[in-house]
């Protein structure tokens, strides 16, 4: 049994409402850490369990682990994140949020483009490839993100 304020690693999934294999994963991403006791077993500090609602909230709403990873980073370690500290994480992601709606939306009122095509291989795409700007790199979707990223 694990002290007051550390958690075994079935405790942490039944009290977060994830999974073990979860825990295991957001583990090795670099989004959560845990102790080991002497017999090689995970232990959680309870602080453990905000970090992992902040997860769950930025994954439903379509946040990328490296943004989350990075956002976790600036948190204080051993300290429970507070109120103030959502408010802050929040703030930081609203504007790649308002991207990705804005994507959305495009994707939504242009995906009967691709119809046509059925597997996007078109040099031309409305979808992947609007204004033909990775044409010059051949035919057929050259990758499958924003041309203005990079």
């Amino acid at each position: 049994m694990a002290s007051h304020d550390e958690l075994t690693v079935g405790e942490m999934a039944q009290r977060s409402g994830t999974t073990v294999s979860a825990l295991h994963f957001y583990e090795t991403k670099g989004l959560i850490h845990s102790q080991r006791t002497a017999g090689n077993q995970r232990r959680y500090s309870r602080d453990m369990l905000r970090r992992i609602a902040i997860i769950r909230a930025a994954q439903r709403v379509g946040m990328p682990l490296a943004s989350i990873r990075d956002a976790l980073a600036s948190l204080p370690e051993a300290r429970t994140p507070t109120r103030r500290d959502w408010t802050r994480l929040s703030a930081m992601w609203r504007e790649e949020l308002d991207i990705r709606i804005q994507q959305l939306i495009q994707m939504r009122d242009t995906l009967d483009d691709c119809i046509g095509c059925g597997c996007l291989s078109l040099e031309r795409c409305r979808l992947a490839n609007p204004g033909d700007v990775l044409g010059e790199h051949g035919a057929g979707p050259q990758r499958w993100t924003d041309p203005q990223e990079g």
